[in-house]
């Protein structure tokens, strides 16, 4: 058990570093961020040019959401024994919001990939599927504020990562509540959300590294022997 955990504190970190270099190799290509708000024709003649770009960055994230996913049940497992109900329950919560943040982002990719062919062969359909990015991107942030949550509240961690997490939730929950109304145009608080998300990065980071130098593995405690009987 100690050694499988140790694997999902690894998968954590991986999962960060490969978000980071998805993310760095989109902005040093020039395409937008969904918090942005550039013009059709912009929009339109980036993602013509930067195809490439786009499908290295995409090619990432089947094994950014795989490693994602052994790293939330691994830390589902490291808080579940000897923990009480509650939070085993909030362990519960902090999986389902990465598994959906995993399925809500494979739509936020394909609609971007998406827009790319269609920017190759004619602008028109490029707003609607730039504003579906922008949409799928701004929805998926409740579900890493959800993941935030669950998890620092499932298990004891110093009080620092768990506020690191607890402010990462709110800021993305605020985000996300504020998403319909910048599909359209500038982002509300876009700040907010870009800040979460890097909290997000970091309390993931540091609960991987936690995971790898000290399991705590779920362990029942050594039922004590019965007394020797005495004649």
């Amino acid at each position: 058990m100690t050694g499988t955990v140790r694997v999902s504190g690894a998968a954590g970190i991986g999962f960060v570093a490969l978000l980071v270099v998805a993310n760095l190799v989109l902005t040093s290509a020039g395409v937008p961020l969904p918090t942005d708000h550039p013009t059709l024709r912009e929009l339109g003649d980036v993602h013509a040019a930067q195809g490439d770009a786009l499908r290295t960055a995409s090619a990432l994230m089947p094994a950014a959401w795989l490693l994602a996913t052994v790293f939330a049940a691994g830390l589902a497992v490291s808080a579940w024994e000897p923990a009480s109900p509650a939070r085993r329950t909030w362990a519960l919560v902090g999986f389902a919001g990465v598994v959906m943040q995993c399925v809500t982002f494979a739509g936020a990719e394909s609609a971007r990939l998406a827009l790319g062919a269609a920017a190759v062969d004619g602008p028109a359909a490029v707003a609607g599927l730039w504003g579906l990015h922008r949409a799928s991107f701004g929805f998926n942030q409740v579900f890493l504020a959800t993941a935030l949550l669950g998890f620092a509240l499932s298990r004891p961690v110093p009080r620092w990562h768990a506020g690191v997490g607890l402010t990462g939730a709110v800021l993305l929950l605020v985000s996300a509540t504020l998403a319909p109304y910048g599909v359209g145009g500038a982002q509300p608080l876009a700040l907010a959300g870009l800040v979460g998300w890097l909290l997000w990065l970091v309390w993931i980071a540091v609960a991987g590294v936690r995971l790898l130098r000290d399991p705590g593995a779920p362990r029942r405690p050594a039922q004590p022997r019965p007394a020797p009987r005495t004649v």
